[in-house]
């Protein structure tokens, strides 16, 4: 017993002298001294901070559909005259081009599809019956084949035009749309009446595609360029406002009477015919709203140019 407690004794005391000798390896003096963990911020504090920060940030302006085709003063909310400048854009170009091309072909075939001697000289005659339907099946075949490759290509290339969310929503409810004269071959007319629309849509793509300079239209020149501009300036407004201002809302009421008179033939008001009355007003709304803000503008431009005017001429002592 006394042997083993020396043998420990030894041990111990050798294991003192290590230590004081600096034979143990010691914690490196370089290494960062431990931080204590920062404090978490509960979800409510970080909430309020990020409550905090927008409301220090100014509000984002919403854009105006007008901006994509008119020159717009945001701070005024006036439309300019002349249309907005555009540079070169591959995407956009290329867009506008299959436009123009694929848009002949349907306002041509909508046009045929009507005896024009009944809309031009007979009295008392509706819309319906002045619709021949003679060129139908291929003007429904071109008509759907537009549509259908135009939201393929806004899909796939977004950039060619700079609202492809709402183009893309109006393509899918006038697919939808023209499915109903299809089914129903007395609603035929109605295809051709609203599908008439497009020779506005043409007439607004051409003003932009060929006035890419921005410039006005109605200023006093003689030249070829401003000729053609002037001219497709005056049928844009013409057809904007004998289309979408006047045939689109007087088409309402034959739309909920033919929805009416289909339901009474199938015995049930809900039924595929019922999806006109729905669609075509918002088509009229949207059409309204268009108009009221281009007007608007333009009023607030009227306005602001008169004023300018005045005060020019009364310090010119006038």
């Amino acid at each position: 017993m006394d042997v083993v407690r020396s043998q420990r004794e030894m041990a111990r005391r050798k294991r003192t002298v290590e230590i004081h000798d600096g034979t143990m390896p010691q914690e490196s003096s370089s290494s960062p001294p431990k931080v204590p963990n920062a404090p978490v911020k509960s979800r409510k504090a970080l909430s309020i901070l990020r409550r905090r920060r927008s409301n220090s940030e100014p509000p984002r302006r919403r854009k105006r559909l007008l901006e994509d085709h008119y020159q717009f003063d945001p701070e005024r909310r006036i439309v300019l005259p002349g249309v907005p400048r555009y540079e070169q854009d591959f995407a956009r170009d290329a867009h506008d081009c299959f436009n123009l091309i694929m848009l002949l072909p349907v306002i041509v075939l909508d046009i045929m599809n009507w005896n024009w001697d009944t809309i031009l000289y007979a009295k008392r005659t509706s819309i319906a019956e002045a619709w021949t339907g003679e060129w139908f099946d291929l003007f429904f075949q071109v008509t759907a084949f537009y549509f259908v490759v135009d939201l393929i290509w806004i899909s796939l290339v977004p950039s060619c035009v700079k609202s492809p969310a709402t183009i893309i929503q109006h393509h899918l409810a006038t697919i939808l749309y023209i499915l109903i004269p299809y089914l129903h071959s007395e609603f035929r007319w109605c295809m051709g009446a609203c599908l008439s629309v497009e020779l506005n849509t043409w007439f607004l793509i051409a003003r932009r595609v060929l006035n890419k300079q921005g410039l006005s239209p109605w200023t006093i020149s003689l030249s070829f360029l401003s000729i053609r501009v002037k001219l497709i300036s005056i049928f844009f407004y013409t057809t904007w406002i004998g289309i979408r201002c006047i045939l689109y809302p007087v088409l309402m009421m034959p739309f909920y009477q033919n929805w009416i008179q289909h339901s009474l033939k199938v015995g049930t008001k809900w039924n595929l015919v019922m999806l006109c009355v729905p669609l075509h007003a918002c088509f009229c709304l949207l059409n309204l709203k268009w108009s009221y803000d281009l007007l608007m503008s333009k009023v607030r431009y009227w306005r602001r140019k008169g004023s300018v005017k005045y005060d020019s001429s009364i310090s010119k002592g006038l």
